[in-house]
């Protein structure tokens, strides 16, 4: 299904991980990766397409693309 992932993009598939438990990860997740690496995050909580989005604002890390339950997720610079 679709094309396999570009080289140095992290991916990570939460299911219907409800969105406090999403987000912790995804920071944790984030803080392991070099800034301006790609994080192609799926997510099915109900509650993602306005928290992910929101979340991303509020910690400075870019939504650079992708359509929900997809999301790809720039890590901010140091």
């Amino acid at each position: 299904m679709g094309d396999p992932p570009a080289r140095g993009v992290a991916e990570w598939d939460a299911g219907d991980v409800g969105c406090g438990e999403l987000l912790l990860e995804l920071r944790f997740r984030l803080d392991t990766m070099k800034p301006g690496q790609i994080m192609r995050l799926t997510a099915r909580d109900p509650g993602a397409p306005a928290d992910v989005p929101a979340w991303c604002r509020m910690t400075g890390h870019a939504l650079v693309g992708g359509q929900p339950p997809v999301y790809l997720i720039q890590r901010k610079e140091d």
